[in-house]
Formats: C-alpha cells, structure tokens, sequence
C-alpha cells in the first residue's frame, strides 16, 4: 500500500490538483468540473493540433483518459487495450496492455464493443474487459499485478463499466441486461482481488445486501422481501437491472451511490409487479455493502430507461437551507434532486419538455403515490396485462440522457446536461430465455421529438434545485 491509509485517501488528494484527470467523472463527486483556465472564449480560435494517437480500434471509444502527472492513460473498445502514453514527449508509448478474449464475447455485447473507461489507486490501473476480466496494471510499466472474472460471458454477462476506487476496494458493476442476467455491484480488496462484498439488484435481502428494518425507500423501511414481493415467480432470476453505468462516493458519509438498469425482459407484460429494484438508485456502505437507501424511480419499467446515469454529489440550497444533495438526470426525462444523507426525494421534474410518457412524479409525502411518476396510459406498452404497440413515446429507450456525464460549474451553481430529443414507437412481444441468447422482447423506431426542427438534441443549463431549465 502507499503512504496514505487507503487509496482514496490518495485521490481525495489529486482529484484537487486540476492539472491531473485523476478518475472517469473528474472527482469522487462526479461532477466533471475543471478549474484549469488557460483555454478561454477569448483564445479557443487558436487551437491547433499538437500531437495525435491512433488505438488502433475502430470501434466506439466512450469514456476518456486519465491524466496522472505526465502520464495519460488511454483505454479502447474490444479488445480492450489500454496504452501509457508520455505526455512529455508527443504521446511516445511508454506501455501497452493488450489482453487476450475470446471473441465469441463480442455478439453478446449491446450496443457496440465499449469500454467506459480505466480506473488508478495505489499505483495501479483498473479495467474491466469485456469478457468480465477486473484487472489491476502496475501503473509504472503495465504488469498484471491481479486478475478476477467478475462474471460469466457465457451466461451474457459482460463487462463495460469503468471501476471506481474508493478505501482500500474497487468496485464494478456489471453489464448486458438484454441477456437475463442478474445485476450486481461487487467491491474487490485492492491487495489481491478478492471479493469483499456483491450486492444484487434484485432477489433475497441477504443477496440484495438489504436489512428489512434498517434500509429505507423514500424514508421508510423497505420491510422484508421488498425485492420478491415485486417479481412473479422466479422472473426476478431473471431481472435485468444491471449496473453498467457510474459511481460515485462521499468519503465523509461513506457512502457509495450508483443506478441499475431496465428489468428483463423489456416486454413489461412478461414481468408484473414493480420489479424492485431495477430502475433504483442505490447509497451503500462501503465498508459492508450494506444499502443505507434506495429510490426507485420508475416502477414496471416499460421502456427501457435505464436508470445508470451519474449521481452528482454537491451541496444546494432549499428552503433556506443547505444540504448534502445528490442530482441525478435520468434517461427517463425527469432530473432527481435527493438528501444523499437520507434518501428524500426534494425534486423530481422533467429536463425536457418533449418528455411525456409521465404527467409528473407525485412530491406528496402523505400519498400511496408518493415519489412514483403517473404514466400516461396511451404512451404504456402493458395495457391491462396485455402487449401493447405504443407509438410517439418521448422520450426514446436512449433516454432523454444517456450515459455521456453532465457537468457541474462551481462558479455558477447549474448543471450543464447533453440531451437527446428523441421519440419511439415501441411493440412488445413474447420471449423465451436461454442462458446467453438475447432476452429483449420488444422492437423500436426512433424519430426527432415534435417540433425539434430536425435536431436530435439539446444543450441545456439546469436548475436543480428550482427543478427549471435555465
């Protein structure tokens, strides 16, 4: 270990020197925000290439590098190499990782062959192949220092995610929801790779990492078998919900904050019930894995909203009163303003005004409805139990956000969020599930918003404390 007691302890430490990229959202925080200002309004005009770099993939690059003093890190799609480039001498390649993969893994990736980013702590570098493969990269010069299969690619599960260092662990999600998987978010010991605690998305509170009278959903307790009660069967086996976006952590809470993904199958009909806890926001121990809380936003998924967008974590004014808030832009259109300490719900509006398979989410504490949003009936695909063909669905199974981060300034208190202004038809059909065989069970067509004047997206300033577009 380093000189400092966990590597976090590290980061918290870097992540406020700006000159360094130190984790994928820019800080434990998530909130992308740069203090470097030697590139202005007044000079941007004058950029002019320095140096270029070829991976050598063709395929979709999503995340970006980290920068560690004089060191860049660059991470690509399948197969996945990660490249240490020397930022003092025009990119020269200090070292390559290349990992070998069947690339029998490649057809059961969604989406394009991604990679969401690399992780560093305590001199190593973190990725998640995508055949599963957590792998720790001496940070100096590329030796496999560790390696875990944090899945089972030939069950469809996938890796895609970046890690997240936070204490002395790292923690991944999973991805490849579309295949009847089971989400969890894992936390590994940095010393060897060992397992330090798995928390699923749905199923037994023991697997789930639930205490019944002690976890609250939207201040109360979740009671017992919150998660079975909300499956038929053993659909919840089934689930989904996986969790292949970003992380976030407070380290004066200790808490640790990410999304899960849409339910499986996406044919909602196939799966009654709320489908706890897909859809959800989760704030666990990181010490235990313990869920202190969670918020699930829509229940029943019908449209594939994934909910595994970033949880920014910042301080905002309310009523008068300044509070640890966590602001979560999801891909169904609504913008959620929560106390990251307690889990209320302070703020849930739509970021885009094209959004309407909801009318609003219900703020009433005292209602049966409270923190759920009222689906407007004819943008449901699950009339009744029976498969429906909805058509102008705003916004698309892209989300109004997908999981390209928002940003936070400091200078002046808004959040700045990339949006798409899409719409879809969506027909749902009856599937059957075979272990690593696609298990979607719907078809979809995507077209501009109503009066979007041919543009796929916005650009928008947000208020999330007034929940208003600036």
């Amino acid at each position: 270990m380093s000189s400092f007691a966990h590597a976090s302890d590290e980061l918290v430490e870097m992540q406020k020197n700006p000159k360094d990229w130190v984790m994928q959202l820019g800080d434990y925080s998530s909130t992308r925000y740069s203090k470097l200002n030697q590139i202005n309004k007044s000079n941007i005009g004058n950029l002019q290439v320095s140096w270029k770099f070829s991976t050598g993939v063709l395929r979709g690059h999503e995340g970006g590098p980290l920068i560690i003093g004089d060191v860049m890190y660059v991470h690509t799609p399948f197969p996945n190499k990660v490249f240490a480039l020397d930022l003092n001498d025009s990119g020269r390649i200090i070292w390559k990782y290349e990992p070998k993969q069947d690339p029998d893994v490649i057809p059961v990736m969604c989406c394009d062959t991604v990679n969401r980013g690399v992780a560093y702590g305590d001199g190593m570098i973190f990725l998640h192949q995508a055949d599963t493969t957590l792998v720790a990269l001496d940070a100096k010069t590329g030796e496999v220092k560790w390696k875990v299969a944090n899945g089972d690619a030939s069950k469809g599960e996938i890796g895609t995610s970046a890690p997240m260092v936070a204490g002395d662990k790292v923690l991944v999600g999973i991805s490849s929801g579309e295949f009847g998987i089971q989400g969890h978010m894992t936390a590994y010991n940095i010393s060897d790779g060992s397992i330090a605690w798995r928390a699923y998305t749905s199923g037994l509170d023991d697997k789930i990492m639930f205490d019944p009278e002690k976890t609250t959903h939207l201040g109360k307790p979740v009671s017992k078998d919150s998660s079975l009660k909300t499956w038929e069967g053993d659909q919840w086996k089934l689930g989904g919900a996986t969790t292949w976006g970003w992380l976030s952590y407070d380290p004066e809470l200790n808490l640790v904050y990410y999304g899960s993904g849409n339910p499986s199958t996406w044919n909602p009909v196939q799966r009654p019930g709320d489908n706890r806890w897909s859809m959800t926001i989760f704030a666990r121990d990181l010490d235990t894995g313990m869920a202190k809380w969670v918020y699930q936003m829509p229940p029943h998924d019908e449209w594939d909203y994934d909910g595994v967008n970033e949880m920014m974590l910042v301080d905002l004014e309310i009523d008068g009163k300044t509070r640890k808030m966590l602001v979560h832009p999801d891909h169904n259109g609504f913008s959620y303003t929560l106390d990251r300490v307690t889990g209320e719900l302070l703020v849930a509006k739509k970021y885009d005004p094209a959004v309407n398979w909801a009318t609003e989410v219900v703020m009433d504490p005292d209602s049966d409805q409270y923190g759920r949003p009222q689906v407007v009936s004819k943008y449901s695909t699950d009339q009744n139990g029976e498969d429906v063909n909805s058509t102008d669905i705003c916004p698309t199974a892209l989300g109004t956000k997908d999981q390209q981060p928002s940003s936070y300034s400091l200078k002046t208190g808004l959040f700045y969020i990339p949006t798409n202004h899409v719409c879809m038809d969506y027909e749902p059909f009856q599937v059957s599930y075979t272990a690593g065989q696609p298990y979607v069970g719907a078809t979809l067509a995507m077209f501009p918003a109503p009066n979007s004047h041919g543009g796929l997206g916005n650009f928008i300033a947000w208020d999330a404390a007034k929940g208003e577009i600036k």
